[in-house]
């Protein structure tokens, strides 16, 4: 064990309750990722569907009848293909919501860090613990890092609620790959974002200094 982990293995009370946080953060995020992976591949076999459906698409001035007709294999490949379309949507729709779940379960991490703040403040005053907990932050930084990654994940989520609802409905090859790309790279969580995380690990002990 490091010394580092070593100084925070016996923590109780705030800092105890804030090393577990960050542990709690750090999970939630690699779930996160994990989920966005998955829901890009769904996406994008979304999209080639979407692209491959319109290649094959019937001529408008066939009727109905006309088309059932002189063309049943292409008819009942749309009607397969219109399926498969609808089970990558539901697969892309159950990985948004469980990514509402984890930013639930965000909230819940950052009301616990605001009670922790409350009970600081209620302890030693308005300014809080004059102390640092763990290395070098005092309990008011712990929480507003913890509002700034749930705001961040918020609006992602916002985001990708709005690619799966529009996705499927789209028929422009540019606004898919727009789709695609806000997906993929998640413009809500920057770097930043990764290194408050990586800040919050290193002051809990959870990285080495």
């Amino acid at each position: 064990m490091s010394s580092s982990n070593t100084k925070f293995s016996a923590v109780t009370g705030s800092a105890r309750k804030i090393k577990d946080n960050a542990a709690d953060w750090h999970n939630l995020m690699v779930r996160w990722d994990k989920l966005n992976n998955d829901g890009f591949q769904f996406a994008t076999n979304i999209v080639n569907m979407k692209n491959s459906q319109k290649e094959h698409q019937p001529v408008d001035d066939f009727s109905s009848a006309t088309v059932s007709q002189s063309f049943p294999p292409a008819v009942q490949q749309q009607t397969a293909g219109a399926a498969e379309l609808q089970d990558e949507c539901s697969k892309l729709q159950t990985v948004v919501d469980q990514m509402v779940v984890i930013v639930a379960k965000m909230e819940h991490l950052t009301a616990i860090q605001q009670g922790v703040q409350d009970l600081e403040e209620f302890q030693f005053g308005p300014e809080g613990r004059t102390l640092p907990l763990c290395h070098s932050w005092r309990t008011k930084e712990f929480e507003e890092s913890s509002r700034v990654l749930l705001a961040a994940f918020r609006q992602e989520l916002k985001l990708k609620q709005t690619v799966v609802q529009e996705l499927a409905h789209t028929t422009l090859p540019d606004l898919h790959m727009v789709y695609l790309s806000c997906w993929l790279h998640q413009p809500f969580l920057p770097a930043q974002t990764r290194l408050t995380l990586e800040a919050l690990l290193l002051e809990t002990g959870h990285r080495p200094l």
